[in-house]
């Protein structure tokens, strides 16, 4: 089959590799007919997580039901099915107590209680590197869907796959975004980043109740997709002060709620890299830094932009004095993928309208570039094995 293959930072090849089979009862092969590139994956891709063997990338896919393993009784072949993009066992402690994305059992060589960098992590991801399991992702024509039966869902026949594809990550973590701030109505919302996360999250403020969202971003492109997409208020952090415009916009107090959509991959200065030289970090805190700056006292942020590293002069003092609470964490899929499917089938959400792209899978290292290098307004790229 041909997949898109990790070789080493910057080297993305879609090359012929052997075809997945069943190995164990659990198991299902998936005929992959819609997969995208994530932010995330451009982690790997950028080297900010290390992977020193070569394999098959993505978290984001779909598909067709090719073959069962015997323990997999409520899927058969061409269902058509939106795969989670954490892997979990569905019977382990963490699972039964709705923390899928820290299963035990999906990540056996390197799962630990410390969280650490190279020591103790959470459960396993498709496409994430050994650290998380080693499973091979759905950028490619098939698949292996492990513990198959628990997580895959079925989607509804008159849905097109561009409908429901981003189930599989960037919806639900968006949703669980604002969710985790638990609104109660009216209140200012500021997300910091128009990648495709942070557009889910502006979609949701909406559905939860914001009375104002507003959407925070360096391109201009980004902020235009937000406004046509989300109908947020924008601002530019390279044209003005943004934290000082949003305490204007909120009474001087800051905004109720912010989600950092960001991560560790946000713009650095020339100080940043050296420090990274000198504490051996990776990325920058930058973004979780104006969130800490622009919510209110008494606030809270949701921080769903990926962060790989330790870093030092955290700023653990201005979390105490303001009293924010902090939500934080891999986004348990399975806890929220049915309700979700159902706002997209009755309409209350349009999850398509952001993609820009749409590449056959025999482009997919083109689109980790021109997604990478935010080129030719690349907003979300969708590939089609």
């Amino acid at each position: 089959m041909k997949a898109l293959v990790f070789h080493k930072p910057k080297d993305v090849r879609v090359e012929t590799v052997q075809d997945p089979e069943i190995q164990k009862e659990t198991d299902v092969i998936l005929k992959v007919t819609s997969t995208a590139i994530c932010g995330s994956d451009l982690h790997i891709y950028n080297g900010m997580f290390p992977q020193l063997r070569s394999m098959v990338l993505g978290h984001e896919f779909m598909g067709i039901v090719e073959e069962t393993g015997s323990g997999v009784t409520h899927l058969k072949k061409g269902d058509r099915v939106v795969v989670p993009f954490p892997i979990a066992c569905g019977h382990c402690w963490f699972c039964t107590h709705q923390l899928p994305t820290q299963c035990e059992e999906s990540n056996p060589e390197f799962y630990g209680p410390e969280g650490h960098l190279l020591k103790g992590k959470g459960g396993g991801l498709y496409g994430y590197t050994d650290m998380y399991g080693g499973y091979d992702g759905g950028q490619a024509e098939y698949v292996r869907l492990p513990f198959a039966h628990y997580s895959p869902r079925k989607v509804p026949d008159n849905m097109s796959d561009e409908q429901v594809l981003f189930l599989t990550d960037i919806f639900p973590t968006g949703y669980t975004a604002v969710d985790w701030a638990q609104l109660k109505g009216g209140e200012t919302v500021a997300i910091f980043g128009c990648g495709p996360v942070g557009l889910m999250a502006q979609k949701v403020a909406w559905l939860h109740g914001a009375g104002r969202v507003i959407a925070l971003d360096v391109e201009d492109y980004r902020l235009e997709t937000s406004r046509r997409t989300c109908r947020t208020e924008t601002l530019n952090a390279h044209d003005e002060d943004v934290i000082e415009k949003i305490r204007e916009m909120t009474h001087g107090r800051g905004a109720d709620v912010c989600i950092d959509a960001v991560g560790m991959e946000a713009d650095r200065s020339l100080w940043d890299k050296i420090t990274n030289v000198i504490r051996l970090e990776r990325g920058t805190i930058n973004a979780l830094r104006m969130c800490l700056d622009a919510v209110r006292r008494g606030g809270t942020v949701s921080i769903v932009g990926v962060y790989g590293y330790p870093y030092d002069n955290f700023p653990i003092h201005q979390i105490f004095d303001k009293g924010i609470t902090i939500k934080a964490g891999q986004v348990p899929v399975q806890n929220y993928i049915d309700h979700l499917i159902h706002l997209v089938e009755e309409g209350k959400v349009v999850l398509d309208d952001i993609i820009s792209h749409r590449l056959p899978l025999s482009e997919a290292a083109k689109g980790y570039q021109i997604f990478n290098d935010k080129e030719d307004n690349c907003v979300k790229v969708v590939l089609k094995p």
